[in-house]
This record gives structure tokens, C-alpha cells and sequence, in this order.
């Protein structure tokens, strides 16, 4: 984003913020009527290119807005949509993707307050590894050509009662709007553990980890990045033996395909 559309975001989010009352079913509410709202702006270009035109006084189209929606959401996500509205964006799609993010935020705020955030973001990254490694399941779901109501239904046929009622929204958002199936996922669950004050550690093992293993590797972790550190791991035959972590854009490769690598430039 450019400097504008950040500055216009940080000051949806306040909104955000503030129209959240530390309900879940405000929270819950609020980011599925974000999401609705996104739909339409989707649906109808016109609307969408008025609400982010900054040749037009910011209060304008906050007007617009709620004589658009009003009646049609909670005064929660009226305020919310009013608020980004009234913002100078650099681009349209500037809007409409912080609608997006301020609708996954509420939903896994509404998550926190029910106890329920860790539970979705375990569900939201096994979701994102198990269409990563299906590419025709991740197909289907990214193609362009196929009508978003067809890409929900074939993800809700998956998910139904297997996952938190928020997990299932989140992910009818993304195979709706995304072309990267796998890695909005993985962002998304990125999302939920930042909401938890957490650290992400990817990690691919050979073999699959112990719980103690993991328990260990976190703390591990831990004691080197000073905050707690969610740990996600993905077994990875074709590393031999070891574990290769990546956290952020830090890189530790302790597999036996990393080390044969290292010794081969070493060698040459």
C-alpha cells in the first residue's frame, strides 16, 4: 500500500476497534457483515470506484455508504464501513482488501472472546496444508473460471462439522476472493497467532514430530526470539532426516538434505 491507503487503514481499524464491545456475537456479526459488504462491492464496479473516489469529499461517501447498507447491517459494521469509506485511498482495491482484513479480524477477535482462537488457527493452517498438498482439491478452488458459490459449497461439503463455526466463514471468504488458496491460509492462521501476541515457527520435519518435540523445539524457540512461538509442522520426506524452521524471514536448516547441500558448495 502506499503512504495514503495506509494511513487510511490504520484509521479503519481504529473504528474497528472502537465498535467492537468485547461481545463475540458483536465481533462474530461484524466480520461476517464485512464480508457481505466486500461481496457487493465486488459485485458492483460502480459502487465500488464511488466509495474509494477521492475527487469526492470523504463525507459524501460516507453518506453514500449508508444510504447504500443501512438497515442491511448491524450500526457496528455501519460505523466500521463509514469510517473506511470516508478515507483517501490510494487505489480502490486498497478499500476492499482492508474490508477483507478488518472482516478476518473481527471474526477471530470474536474467536478470543469465546476461547476459541487457538483452535482456529490449528484449523486454519492443517486446512491450508491439506489443499497445499492436493493440487487438484487446490484447483478447483482457485479457479477463476468457476462460480464462487460452487468453490464455497465444495468447501463447506469438506469442512462441515469437522471445524469452528469461525473457521468455516474465514474460509468461504478466501476460496470466494483468492487465487493462492494454500498461502491465504497460512496467512490467515499467521493472522490468529499475531492476534495471540505469538511468534510463527514453519517448520518441515522428515518425520513427524513427537508432542514433546515440539514442546521442546517452541521453547527452544522461545529462549532465542523472547516471546512465545506457535509451532507448525509440515513432514517433509524428502529432507531425510532433520528439521528446517523458518521464522519470518530467519532461515535454520539442521536437515540432512540442507547439510549434504552446504557440503557440496563447500566442496565446489
Amino acid at each position: 500500500m502506499y503512504a495514503a491507503s495506509r494511513e487510511a487503514s490504520s484509521r479503519a481499524r481504529e473504528a474497528l476497534r472502537a465498535a467492537l464491545t468485547g461481545s463475540d456475537s458483536v465481533a462474530a456479526t461484524t466480520g461476517s457483515e464485512l464480508f457481505a459488504v466486500v461481496a457487493v462491492l465486488d459485485d458492483q464496479r460502480s459502487l465500488r470506484v464511488a466509495l474509494a473516489d477521492v475527487s469526492v469529499p470523504g463525507s459524501v461517501r460516507a453518506e453514500l455508504s449508508e444510504r447504500v447498507f443501512s438497515g442491511k447491517v448491524s450500526p457496528a459494521t455501519l460505523a466500521v464501513l463509514t469510517t473506511a469509506v470516508a478515507q483517501n485511498w490510494s487505489r480502490t482495491a486498497d478499500l476492499v482488501d482492508t474490508l477483507v482484513l478488518l472482516g478476518q479480524e473481527a471474526l477471530l477477535e470474536s474467536a478470543a472472546d469465546s476461547g476459541r482462537l487457538g483452535a482456529v488457527e490449528d484449523e486454519l493452517f492443517r486446512l491450508g496444508r491439506i489443499i497445499g498438498d492436493n493440487p487438484e482439491l487446490e484447483q478447483a478452488l482457485s479457479d477463476r473460471a468457476k462460480p464462487a458459490v460452487a468453490k464455497r459449497e465444495l468447501i463447506d461439503r469438506l469442512l462441515a462439522g469437522k471445524t469452528e463455526t469461525i473457521t468455516q466463514t474465514l474460509a468461504d471468504q478466501v476460496v470466494t476472493r483468492s487465487t493462492n488458496i494454500g498461502g491465504a491460509f497460512g496467512e490467515l492462521s499467521d493472522l490468529a497467532a499475531a492476534r495471540r501476541d505469538q511468534i510463527v515457527a514453519h517448520v518441515r520435519a522428515a518425520v513427524a514430530l513427537t508432542d514433546q518435540q515440539r514442546d521442546h523445539l517452541g521453547a527452544s524457540l522461545q529462549r532465542i526470539y523472547g516471546k512465545p512461538v506457535t509451532v507448525h509442522v509440515q513432514v517433509d520426506p524428502s529432507l531425510l532426516t532433520g528439521v528446517v524452521v523458518q521464522v519470518g524471514d530467519d532461515l535454520i536448516d539442521g536437515s540432512a538434505t540442507g547439510r549434504l547441500e552446504r557440503l557440496r558448495r563447500a566442496l565446489a
